[in-house]
């Protein structure tokens, strides 16, 4: 699986990792910084995909977790990537979403997909700054009675958002650091 990480990390740098010292960037969480990570072009391309499905079903295979998900929108294609590859292996872990905003119509909630009260899951987030979204995502999957086993972070931009999830939740891992993709 390290050549898989190598190939990713390759592709969070080339198409993830900006930094405009000149003109901050910010954050969804209010900071600025002269580094920006989205990692949506690879978490959305077929490649990214495939590297980010093996990756993180190495580190939750060996857990007895029934889903994986988090905040919409950064962690759908996560909980997606790890879903199929789990599934392909004889391991399945289905996937789910946590809205940011409960919905009025329908069957309304939060927490959508395949996962019902009781399961045990993990919390996926493609990108950690203060761990806000972490947070909430956590906070919404309790609420829905859902047993938060692990967090797993694809990039932690090591401002923070780590310790304040581990507040709520251990273990936390992060498959990339931001200090790796600079």
């Amino acid at each position: 699986m390290e050549r898989e990480r190598q190939r990713l990390l390759a592709l969070l740098k080339e198409k993830s990792f900006r930094y405009r010292p000149e003109q901050p960037f910010r954050l969804t969480s209010g900071r600025e910084s002269p580094y920006y990570v989205d990692c949506r072009p690879v978490t959305h391309s077929a490649e990214g995909l495939a590297l980010i499905g093996g990756l993180l079903f190495e580190r939750v295979r060996h857990l007895d977790v029934q889903a994986a998900g988090g905040l919409t929108m950064g962690a759908d294609p996560l909980a997606h990537a790890l879903a199929l590859v789990s599934y392909q292996q004889g391991r399945p872990i289905n996937s789910f979403s946590v809205r940011k905003f409960q919905k009025e119509y329908g069957t309304g909630g939060l927490i959508v997909g395949a996962v019902a009260p009781g399961d045990r899951v993990v919390i996926l987030e493609d990108v950690v700054t203060t761990g806000g979204s972490v947070c909430q995502a956590i906070t919404a999957a309790r609420d829905f009675g859902l047993q938060v086993q692990m967090v797993l972070i694809l990039v932690d931009r090591q401002e923070g958002g780590r310790e304040a999830v581990e507040r709520l939740v251990t273990p936390v891992e992060a498959v990339f650091t931001l200090e790796e993709l600079k």
